[in-house]
């Protein structure tokens, strides 16, 4: 299983709604990542599609988690049971994460989100290890 966590120092001054009381809102959240495949399925699409659909929910939670003040994310991103899914799927699954990572560590980085992968390492493609 693989976790990734993420703490987030953002500049707070952020475009925050009005109508939301921070002083309400939980400093850790966490987030199972599933049902991106079913979703991709239920709209005829192939499974990796739901996938990369995903990314883009990511990429807007951490955002707003950044905006809102949220401290920490986790997220529930591969169990042990999704290396029993097919291999092209575990493959693209994998290269999706790989490339995803490297895509946004800048951006990251440049708005103080410290990544942390928690599990099972020996599986994961070297850019974790």
């Amino acid at each position: 299983f693989f976790f990734f966590f993420a703490h987030f120092s953002y500049n707070t001054s952020m475009n925050i709604p009005d109508t939301i009381d921070r002083n309400r809102l939980p400093r850790h959240i966490a987030i199972i990542m599933d049902g991106n495949g079913r979703w991709a399925k239920e709209r005829g699409e192939d499974r990796v599609y739901g996938h990369y659909e995903g990314v883009v929910s990511v990429r807007e939670i951490v955002d707003a988690c950044g905006e809102l003040g949220v401290g920490y994310l986790t997220l529930y991103a591969f169990s042990a049971e999704n290396w029993n899914r097919p291999k092209a799927e575990v493959d693209a699954l994998m290269e999706l994460l790989v490339n995803t990572i490297r895509k946004e560590v800048e951006e990251l980085k440049k708005n103080n989100v410290r990544m942390h992968v928690i599990g099972d390492f020996e599986s994961l493609p070297e850019v974790f290890t």
